[in-house]
């Protein structure tokens, strides 16, 4: 039995399954049984988002809902999954059952908190927040910009909370071609060890968002970092701050051998579909999208920590 199938033995599987993901070796897919999902979307239906966004423990209601509609286990398995440096991510849809973003935030909601509780999104003033990806765009950061290479990078770089999950959901998506998820984990990294052991590998670095994150303060961390997870990594290339031409050589090349590495995966996810990574030890990104006026696609991201 090999390490993953490990991870899994003691789970008592009900009305779900996991298996290998098929586009990366790592990622484990979760598949719900439908009848499960439509009962969970029945008996939520009643709850509406701005019960969600203004009331904390109603989002950890839908985390109940969920897993009594699946069956004991949901919670455990996934929590394995993204706790496990092995794995430390997921794939799982939503089936085609609904299109409804009502039910899509709901789900996603649902999802996440069977890991624990969402961080406040200052982007977007709640819990979660909802972006469009389309064909103009005069943001100040590449998330909402198409036909750019979104480089590989951590979230929660610039805020002083702790980050430990990310999850990602598509909404919708027309008159698209390319601009699939890009995952790395940083044990795939084969360039790893040159710049963690450079001294510049464990200094901080200086963090600044730029306008349209709704953060002001400015925050240090280190590139490379011990965590309950082992070694950990937090980086974005758009905000962090070098003082000076070495720290600016350093990171260049940090993020170049990342992109370049053959440990970094393209990874198309279906509308209707979420990802969750363990944001200590996975980066992201996005690959370019082919050049489409009438090109758009709308995602939910999410972001937390771990319940205790």
């Amino acid at each position: 039995m090999n390490a993953r199938n490990d991870l899994l033995s003691d789970v008592a599987v009900q009305q779900f399954s996991i298996g290998d993901h098929p586009h990366h070796p790592r990622l484990r897919h979760v598949t719900v049984d439908p009848e499960a999902l439509n009962a969970f979307f029945s008996e939520v239906s009643s709850i509406d988002i701005q019960n969600l966004e203004y009331v904390p423990f109603m989002r950890f209601m839908l985390a109940d809902a969920l897993e009594r509609a699946v069956g004991d286990g949901l919670a455990a398995a996934l929590r394995q999954l993204v706790l496990s440096r092995a794995a430390g991510g997921f794939t799982l849809g939503v089936l085609g059952l609904t299109r409804d973003s009502a039910d899509f935030v709901r789900f996603g909601t649902a999802v996440s908190h069977l890991l624990g509780a969402a961080n406040h999104d200052a982007m977007s003033g709640t819990f979660y927040a909802r972006f469009l990806v389309k064909d103009t765009d005069a943001s100040d950061s590449y998330l909402r910009q198409a036909y750019r290479l979104f480089t590989m990078h951590t979230d929660g770089t610039f805020v002083d909370e702790a980050t430990e999950w990310l999850l990602m959901m598509k909404f919708a998506e027309e008159n698209a071609v390319g601009g699939e998820s890009r995952f790395l984990h940083i044990d795939d990294w084969e360039e790893r060890a040159t710049f963690l052991d450079d001294p510049l590998g464990t200094q901080p670095f200086l963090y600044k968002a730029p306008g349209s994150k709704n953060v002001e303060a400015a925050v240090e961390r280190p590139v490379f970092f011990q965590s309950r997870f082992g070694l950990a990594i937090s980086f974005i290339d758009q905000f962090v701050q070098p003082r000076n031409i070495d720290e600016a050589r350093y990171l260049h090349d940090l993020s170049e051998s990342m992109e370049a590495s053959r440990g970094t995966h393209e990874v198309p996810l279906p509308v209707g579909d979420l990802v969750v990574l363990n944001n200590y030890f996975w980066l992201h990104g996005r690959a370019p999208f082919e050049k489409n006026p009438a090109l758009h696609r709308e995602l939910m991201r999410q972001r937390g920590t771990f319940a205790k």
